[in-house]
């Protein structure tokens, strides 16, 4: 008997995706002073994304807030933290998430150690039966079996991070400096602008060109706001984007640059394999009357 998927057991697996998945200017803009040298905002942009090539680690605070008429409004809350250097590792937790009004109880929480995802949905272990909290999934394992390549996968997730995600505002032409504003108590200083997704995505490699773009297809323009320290690392970033009639916000707050905590895996006795009996699940994504 296949099991009704309502919409919160729906946003479980949007957040694990987001989880697991845990990326040409012109001078004519404000300048900011840091130390004796005067930058331009879209200097200053350029110079955050070198700066970020040497972060091995670091934490943030996130919230999401979307709408669409399909399927309706929802918001993710969460915090996670992430390590790139040697090797992906990631620890998410998504403890708000809320669909159309109904809330997902227990939240989310996704461990990524190299290829192994360890997954905690307190409802999705009480649907399927299982009698401990985490569940262990092998990614090289369940990938082959679906036929992906999860070392691209992974290569891939590495790219879109927060380096990324600098160096994607590098291509707006309309960046401007807001004003000096203190984010976590750091003093920051605060730019706005917009870039055109299609230019910002040339400059993610081809093989996560070929990811993204389809996704984001319907969506032209990005508006957004950056926070960065005297140390030219971002503090606040905020993204905001549209697709038709739907709506998107997207705020991050980062701190403990290359002083996050160690990713570990819960302990041994706490995590069970993949159950069996998910193939009763076909249909996930749907609502059923």
């Amino acid at each position: 008997m296949k099991r009704r998927i309502t919409p919160a057991i729906a946003a479980v697996g949007s957040a694990m995706l987001i989880a697991v998945s845990a990326c040409g200017q012109t001078p004519q803009n404000s300048a900011t002073s840091l130390g004796a040298v005067q930058l331009s905002a879209a200097e200053t942009l350029q110079k955050s994304v070198k700066t970020t090539e040497d972060v091995t680690s670091y934490t943030a605070q996130l919230a999401l807030d979307f709408s669409s008429p399909k399927d309706g409004a929802g918001s993710v809350k969460g915090s996670m933290v992430v390590h790139q250097k040697p090797q992906v590792a990631t620890d998410v937790t998504l403890d708000q998430i809320n669909v159309r009004g109904q809330d997902v109880p227990g939240g989310v929480r996704v461990i990524l150690l190299d290829k192994i995802a360890y997954v905690k949905v307190e409802m999705l272990s009480k649907l399927m039966g299982g009698t401990k909290p985490w569940i262990k999934i092998d990614l090289a394992k369940a990938g082959q079996d679906a036929g992906v390549d999860v070392d691209q996968f992974l290569a891939q997730a590495q790219q879109m991070d927060l380096q990324s995600s600098a160096k994607m505002l590098t291509t707006s032409k309309d960046v401007t400096k807001v004003g000096t504003e203190s984010v976590g108590g750091v003093d920051t200083t605060h730019y706005k602008g917009t870039f055109t997704v299609a230019e910002a995505v040339k400059l993610l490699s081809p093989e996560m060109q070929q990811k993204v773009q389809g996704q984001l297809t319907n969506v032209k323009d990005m508006k957004f706001d950056t926070w960065i320290d005297a140390q030219n690392l971002p503090r606040k970033l905020e993204m905001n984007g549209g697709a038709g009639d739907g709506t998107f916000k997207l705020t991050s707050l980062f701190s403990s640059f290359n002083e996050a905590a160690e990713v570990t895996a819960p302990p041994a006795d706490q995590v069970g394999d993949l159950p069996k009996n998910l193939g009763d699940m076909d249909g996930a994504g749907t609502t059923g009357s």
